[in-house]
């Protein structure tokens, strides 16, 4: 958008001397050049190069939780007892859910 630097600028007086009529025909003015458009439906059309993964097969190898691990009551994730910051009535919670 073009400034016109050479243009008088209004003060907090001139400001606040605008009528309601002048406010409202301005905003109507701005909402007028916006378009509404659903974004999802945007993004359907759009498709990254290479992202179709549908004939992609992935094979992870999946151990159970060892000696040494713990799963965290709260996100559920499994650490290794290095992270266990406290117990409480059998439940064991991480040190980042703790912090």
């Amino acid at each position: 958008m073009a400034t016109d630097y050479d243009a008088p600028r209004k003060n907090e007086e001139d400001l606040s001397e605008d009528s309601i009529e002048e406010l409202k025909a301005r905003r109507a003015e701005k909402n007028s050049g916006a378009v509404d458009e659903d974004e999802a439906e945007a993004a359907e059309g759009f498709e990254l190069p290479g992202a179709d993964l549908s004939g992609e097969e992935l094979s992870v190898r999946v151990l159970p939780r060892q000696a040494d691990e713990f799963t965290c009551s709260k996100c559920f994730l499994v650490h290794h007892r290095s992270q266990l910051a406290y117990e409480e009535n059998g439940q064991l919670v991480c040190s980042e859910c703790a912090a």
